[in-house]
């Protein structure tokens, strides 16, 4: 009697733990999941309302806020020397200003971390116990893949940006020299390029003057959140011209055209580099032509069916 109580008691018992064991487990991950503001307490306010956003934002950020933490202080002492770069791409690629360079770094390590299932799951299946090796190489390739793309989307934001500045320009000085004052020609343009990333960045110096910064701080602001050669002398002579008055409306046509020739330099540059560029391609193409025709009497040569 006792034994057969024991046997019903048991799994119910053991069921019961498993069950206790999955809701608690649950409302641990919805509690980290949930984008509910955190407490102030003692800490920095704007700190704390910056996380609060990028849980707002960033799945990974709401899942693995501690983990990601943790990475990021260890990213702040081991990349210390390429931190403030990788801000640099980080606000230039576009991405939320929410973001440190730290944080960044920890959510490529772990998406390359969760990657790495999959990863490893392969290249066993395919190779056995080697394969942890190949699964460790691809990890590592992945996350430093991870990283150039920032760089990439930085580079191609830049160029797009760089693309459309002359037009942008062109439209404020038709404004001005039709009587608008800068900030209103300014509203204007960044409205007509609102959904281009040149109209993003002079929307942020709009945002900024709007807040009671100078017209040249602004200015410095957009030049260092870009840190781009070209921009930055653009951005420079327009706030030496100011500081020694000369009208706007002149300085804007005369950075839209100086970028027009620099564009049209670029492009002779990328024209002239296009014919070495193309050396290599087309001599593996003749290559392969080459083999192609030959091939067959070759094998014919040598099998002895080409005399037959």
């Amino acid at each position: 009697m006792l034994l057969a109580a024991a046997t019903f008691t048991f799994p119910l018992l053991a069921s019961a733990l498993l069950g206790a064991a999955v809701f608690v487990f649950a409302g641990v991950i919805a509690r980290a999941l949930a984008t509910e503001d955190q407490a102030q307490d003692d800490e920095w306010r704007y700190d704390v309302s910056r996380i609060n956003e990028l849980r707002k934002i960033s799945f990974l950020y709401r899942g693995f806020q501690p983990l990601m933490q943790s990475l990021a202080a260890m990213n702040r002492r081991a990349f210390r020397d390429q931190l403030p770069e990788i801000n640099r791409q980080i606000l230039a690629a576009g991405h939320s200003r929410y973001w440190t360079a730290e944080e960044w770094l920890a959510k490529i390590e772990l998406q390359a971390f969760l990657w790495a299932f999959p990863i490893f799951y392969v290249c066993i299946e395919m190779m056995g116990p080697p394969g942890v090796v190949l699964g460790g190489v691809l990890t590592i390739v992945a996350a430093v893949l991870m990283r150039r793309r920032l760089a990439r989307q930085a580079e191609y934001r830049l160029f797009l940006i760089k693309l459309r500045l002359p037009y942008l320009l062109d439209l404020l000085t038709l404004l001005m020299e039709a009587g608008s004052t800068f900030l209103s020609a300014l509203r204007e343009a960044c409205h007509e390029f609102r959904d281009h990333p040149v109209g993003v960045e002079f929307g942020r110096v709009l945002a900024e003057m709007n807040m009671g910064k100078s017209r040249t701080a602004a200015l410095e602001s957009l030049k260092r959140r870009l840190s781009d050669d070209e921009i930055t002398s653009i951005v420079g002579a327009i706030i030496q011209g100011e500081q020694l008055g000369t009208p706007l409306a002149v300085l804007f046509r005369t950075q839209a055209d100086f970028m027009r020739i620099k564009r049209t330099q670029r492009a002779e540059t990328i024209a002239g580099e296009a014919g070495v560029k193309m050396l290599a391609p087309a001599v593996l193409i003749m290559a392969a032509t080459v083999i192609v025709i030959l091939g067959p009497f070759v094998l014919a040569f040598m099998t002895g069916d080409f005399l037959g």
